[in-house]
């Protein structure tokens, strides 16, 4: 699915306005100790090898505390930086940049962690064909904003949320009480919308492609399974693995021939990326 740009300038906006009162609440004592008219340049840096992600997000940041501040990136969304290297050059109030300094690092550092890991990911299957999702496994209320980091390391996205596309489980078509008949429902009552459906054997995949399932969910196949699945299917429709995916098994999936492979821990194992502010 794709996020369109206004939903991503609505969550951003909606993040820092957030972030913000929860930090600052009634007002940064601290920064009251430095003179009101007191004016500073800092840089912020990266510790680490990462891939930079969530410039917009710091962005926001600075311009709701103050507007006036100053902001000179060296890099983009999407870049590889390395250790020490200078990600931006700030000018501006003192007390105004100490007060935005940790919500803008806090998102700079989660969705750079999030891009970081999808880069590792993208790498390893970077000479086949298979796309690399992500999941609704997100930080909450960080949706838009992990999704978003996914693309910037290479990754694509999944359905955002519960609303733009279906995906029927194993309790969806218990409760509906079979695979033909959860399908069949999901037409009839959103026509248009992309129909998924997760299977456990190859069993009930034969039953999706009669269903006509836009994409089945291969769920915890094994290399084998999935094998015989992308035989089976041979086009008529896309097929997703999931379950239990690592850098490790990464690779002999995607060589399976599946179009797609889903993976939570692209948006929730992500390491912080260690990022640091300094006054010049």
């Amino acid at each position: 699915m794709t996020i369109t740009p206004d939903t991503l300038t609505a969550a951003i906006k909606q993040n820092v306005t957030q972030a913000l009162a929860e930090d600052i609440g009634s007002g940064d004592i601290t920064a009251q100790l430095i003179a009101e008219h007191s004016q500073a340049q800092a840089t912020i840096i990266s510790r680490e090898t990462a891939t930079l992600a969530g410039i917009d997000w710091a962005n926001e940041v600075f311009r709701q505390v103050d507007p006036s501040i100053e902001i000179h990136w060296h890099f983009k969304d999407g870049d590889r930086v390395t250790a020490n290297e200078p990600l931006v050059t700030l000018r501006g109030s003192a007390r105004s940049l100490l007060t935005a300094e940790r919500s803008a690092m806090n998102f700079l550092q989660t969705l750079s962690a999030t891009a970081t890991l999808c880069s590792q990911y993208a790498a390893l299957v970077a000479d086949t064909s298979v796309k690399l999702l992500d999941t609704r496994k997100t930080l909450p209320g960080l949706r838009i904003a992990q999704k978003y980091a996914v693309t910037c390391g290479g990754c694509f996205n999944h359905r955002i949320g519960l609303y733009d596309a279906f995906l029927i489980k194993e309790n969806h078509i218990a409760a509906c009480g079979s695979i033909m008949a959860a399908i069949h429902t999901a037409r009839s009552n959103e026509p248009g919308k992309p129909v998924e459906v997760e299977v456990e054997n190859l069993t009930e995949l034969q039953q999706a492609l009669e269903a006509g399932a836009d994409t089945v969910m291969l769920d915890n196949f094994t290399l084998e399974d999935m094998k015989v699945a992308v035989a089976t299917v041979n086009g008529r429709c896309k097929l997703e693995a999931s379950g239990n995916v690592t850098q490790d098994t990464l690779l002999a999936i995607a060589q399976t021939g599946v179009d797609y492979i889903s993976i939570g821990a692209l948006t929730k194992d992500c390491k912080a990326i260690d990022l640091s502010m300094r006054f010049v």
